[in-house]
């Protein structure tokens, strides 16, 4: 197995599953495009790019059609789901189809009349990301994650699935990265859009909420020898714990608590968890979240 590390002295903040954004609204649903300034569509000019799924917005009436059947087998399911829990008893768990996201969207333009992914114009940094990204294109089996770190992200394939053997895909200098913006109007609310200087920006689907909180700019990290007395033995608890052999990140958020992170194996055994969080107060005591905390 070869798993990617950073160069020595560069810190790994998080790393996760990521794939292109999907659209969501009935119009979009399940589509994606690529485009330039003046809304072309240039997959077909994206260097080694393979052919991949070519996409046509629904009419205004499908889209409607589309988003009632989909509701009408929602409540249909939810009949049927009532009936069975009501045979079955307290305690039962069924699950069934989630509903639409209920979320108003934040862009129209973007996100429900069109579902641009890649926004570029030529020469741009957006233009340069893998097609590896794209699920319409790769192996079912296909896996890619993003490594976040303090000077750079890294974007690195599985061929066969996470824990098998890495290529390193793209990278970009996190001074390259103008904003980030988490997406509300999305699945699980996982989408987030990454605007880069040059101008252009790409929307990705991301399968953790650390990514955002070490994206967001300014983040600031604390070294570990300028900590408190009672942070450090806060942290030192919390490595001694985990057993995890990467290093713990520190960094203040806004409100002004400390937020100690240590990451696990990239491949954990079955049950074991992926990161160990404490967040703590100036003495290293534990504390309340307040908003932003997190990142969410």
């Amino acid at each position: 197995m070869t798993t990617w590390q950073p160069r020595p002295g560069e810190l790994l903040l998080t790393r996760c599953l990521v794939t292109f954004a999907t659209g969501v609204a009935p119009k979009v649903s399940g589509m994606r495009w690529f485009r330039d300034t003046e809304r072309n569509d240039i997959q077909g000019a994206l260097p080694g790019w393979p052919e991949g799924p070519t996409y046509t917005p629904r009419t205004e009436n499908r889209g409607r059609a589309r988003s009632a059947g989909r509701s009408g087998l929602i409540g249909l399911f939810a009949v049927v789901v009532g009936g069975l829990e009501s045979l079955a008893g307290s305690g039962s768990t069924i699950k069934g189809p989630s509903g639409p996201v209920k979320t108003p969207p934040e862009d129209p333009e973007n996100e429900v009349e069109d579902f641009p992914v890649m926004w570029a114009a030529r020469d741009t940094l957006a233009r340069t990301l893998p097609w590896q990204l794209d699920r319409g294109r790769r192996h079912a089996s296909y896996q890619t994650k993003a490594f976040v770190t303090d000077q750079r992200i890294v974007l690195i394939g599985y061929p066969g699935g996470s824990g098998r053997e890495a290529e390193v895909l793209w990278e970009c200098g996190r001074r390259d990265i103008a904003a980030v913006e988490r997406k509300a109007y999305s699945k699980d609310k996982a989408d987030t859009v990454i605007c880069f200087t040059d101008g252009s920006w790409c929307r990705l689907h991301v399968y953790t909420g650390e990514w955002f909180r070490y994206l967001t700019i300014p983040n600031e990290l604390i070294p570990l020898d300028a900590l408190t007395p009672g942070q450090r033995r806060t942290v030192n608890a919390m490595v001694a714990e985990s057993g995890f052999a990467a290093p713990p990140v520190v960094s203040r958020r806004p409100s002004g608590n400390f937020l100690a992170e240590q990451l696990g194996p990239e491949d954990p055994p079955v049950g074991q968890r992926i990161a160990v969080i404490r967040l703590m107060g100036p003495d290293g005591e534990e504390v309340n979240p307040q908003p932003g905390d997190y990142g969410f």
